[in-house]
């Protein structure tokens, strides 16, 4: 909503709420969080010391403790890397985006699948933003057609690579292979 103050304010409530003291996997994803707002605000060493911070709470956290469904379900490494990778595509790091990138692909469970089309997609974009056309493209189209049809963050994040392509390499060979998937991408059913 651009109101980083008020993000980094209300994140900073959060992390200090009883929970978050007392497991660390609640302050890991508070750490995390704070990352993602600090890369919105450009600052790249406050970026990554709450990333610091994020892993050495995952680390500490017990996974047998009990937790909510929802925090074992959300919360874990791939989180971790899939946010360091929000906060790095956010800051220009394209470098370690991509490594974050990859590490959250490798780590996410089976079933997440909007969560690899999210990654995937932020992959391409990172790869775009190292110049590499024709990787990025390839990664964009390996993401499932009925993940975007379903899921309208991913539609909105193929719309701006779509537009970053145009961008970057507004010659290239690839915008046309990209043009002819897009077009020839099966359409949802009205």
């Amino acid at each position: 909503m651009g109101r980083s103050a008020d993000a980094l304010a209300a994140n900073d409530v959060a992390r200090r709420l009883p929970i978050a003291r007392r497991d660390p996997l609640f302050a890991s994803l508070g750490h995390a969080r704070h990352a993602v707002i600090h890369a919105v605000t450009g600052d790249s060493r406050a970026t990554r010391q709450a990333l610091g911070h994020a892993q050495n709470a995952l680390h500490q956290a017990d996974p047998s403790e009990p937790r909510p469904t929802w925090m074992t379900a959300v919360c874990d490494q791939a989180e971790i890397e899939e946010l360091a990778l929000s906060a790095h595509l956010t800051l220009g790091n394209y470098e370690d985006a991509e490594a974050h990138a990859h590490k959250s692909l490798a780590l996410l469970r089976p079933h997440m699948q909007r969560d690899r089309a999210i990654v995937t997609a932020r992959l391409a974009h990172a790869q775009l933003g190292q110049g590499d056309v024709e990787p990025a493209v390839t990664t964009a189209m390996s993401i499932p057609t009925e993940a975007a049809d379903q899921h309208p963050r991913v539609m909105t994040m193929l719309r701006s690579f779509s537009n970053g392509l145009r961008v970057t390499a507004p010659a290239s060979p690839h915008i046309r292979t990209w043009d002819q998937y897009t077009h020839d991408a099966p359409k949802k059913p009205q």
